[in-house]
């Protein structure tokens, strides 16, 4: 029986392909991941959990923010969790953070970055950046479409770049029942579709002339916003 060839050997094409970090020539690099879904999915909650983990196992990360709700620096839940965070302005630049962090001796393992719809597209360049050539992990938290049902500027440019998409599966109902996708603005009762991008409020019932409503398609596009108003005692996350 003649040796069989081991170039030729059929069982190489099932060979285990080597890890990303193992590969000649390859450096490691951490990951851009974005956790997308409409108001009130948990979107801050799993922020602070991911954050909340990430330090238990010795990591240390930044937490960074852009138009919280609660007008402050910081990443905050309807639950009642709450960290201060770093407001990211317009023009600031977040490997310039990172760096001068560094500078200062801090250790920087990990961002976390809440509100990330809200981010200019080089920002998320930047983030993409940062991940690739400083092996950081990011993990981005926002909403995907404004309240016209447009992809956000930031949102979109995190779609083209993320290594990770994921949609968070907290669902979130319309007041019919059906799954609520589209974040309404509500100005004195009415749907309206025009405006500024951004105009942070809140979901909850309250005394000001402007909130959203998560709605689903259907009742998005007809404005109709239910029999009743919520009830602002409902748990509700985001």
């Amino acid at each position: 029986m003649e040796p069989t060839n081991p170039s030729t050997d059929p069982t190489d094409a099932l060979s285990s392909v080597p890890a990303a970090g193992a590969r000649r020539g390859v450096t490691p690099t951490g990951r851009l991941r974005f956790f997308f879904g409409p108001m009130d999915c948990g979107k801050s909650t799993l922020a602070l959990q991911i954050d909340h983990n990430q330090a238990r196992q010795g990591r240390s990360g930044l937490l960074l923010v852009r138009h919280d709700r609660s007008g402050t620096p910081s990443i905050t839940s309807r639950m009642g969790l709450a960290r201060r965070a770093i407001e990211v302005h317009e023009d600031m630049d977040l490997c310039t953070l990172v760096r001068t962090h560094w500078s200062q001796g801090t250790r920087v393992d990990y961002l976390i970055v809440d509100e990330a719809q809200f981010l200019h597209p080089a920002q998320v360049d930047q983030l993409a950046e940062l991940a690739d050539d400083a092996q950081l992990d990011v993990y981005c938290f926002g909403l995907a479409t404004d309240f016209r049902s447009t992809l956000f500027p930031g949102s979109a440019r995190l779609f083209e770049l993320a290594d990770e998409l994921n949609a968070i599966q907290v669902e979130v109902l319309c007041w019919c029942g059906h799954p609520g996708r589209f974040n309404a603005r509500v100005h004195d009762g009415d749907v309206v579709r025009a405006g500024d991008t951004v105009l942070v409020a809140d979901t909850a019932a309250t005394t000001e002339e402007v909130r959203y409503q998560v709605l689903c398609r259907r009742h998005y596009r007809t404005g109709d916003l239910g029999p009743t108003a919520v009830d602002s005692r409902q748990l509700s996350l985001t």
